[in-house]
């Protein structure tokens, strides 16, 4: 048996050539940077925001705090005395605290779980801690010091050392 075999012969025209579609290295990285610069300006925007918003919630507590003072001297005829003025997170200003919260007797604070460093916030021996994890300033260091007045200092330092910046009720 005789096979047939028959040549193909087979043509090839030429393609004009086609430019391929996509990105070049160089867009890409423009893209990228176009990115990273508009990510960065929204998180730095993002922190100013918390910033001011622990700013703000700082000032509430301390007016919060102010009143609670106040109503304290109405029932008790004097503001709690006592100095703290480490303004650290190991500060010592728990006797505001057992003063205003006391578990016996009439409180005139709540507590919420952000202003301790327990997740009881019953616990009377903790500091009172402001919205940048620092304990709240306070001196009043008894009517008789100074000569007459009666008034006391509360503040925070809103996390910083420029005194200018802290936040306070005077």
């Amino acid at each position: 048996m005789l096979l047939n075999k028959q040549k193909t012969h087979s043509f090839t025209t030429r393609q004009p050539v086609q430019s391929r579609s996509g990105f070049t290295m160089i867009e890409l990285l423009v893209v990228i940077a176009v990115i990273a610069i508009l990510a960065g300006l929204v998180l730095q925007t993002a922190g100013y925001a918390q910033k001011k918003a622990a700013r703000s919630r700082a000032e509430a507590e301390i007016a919060a705090l102010s009143a609670a003072l106040e109503n304290y001297k109405s029932d008790i005829g004097d503001y709690p005395s006592g100095t703290n003025t480490t303004n650290t997170s190991s500060g010592n200003n728990a006797f505001l605290r057992a003063k205003l919260a006391p578990k016996s007797m009439k409180v005139y604070f709540e507590f919420s779980k952000k202003m301790g460093t327990n997740s009881d916030i019953s616990e009377t021996n903790q500091s009172i801690l402001d919205p940048f994890g620092n304990a709240y300033g306070y001196q009043y260091p008894g009517n008789t010091s100074r000569s007459g007045s009666n008034f006391f200092d509360l503040w925070s330092t809103a996390g910083t050392n420029n005194t200018s910046l802290w936040i306070k009720n005077w």
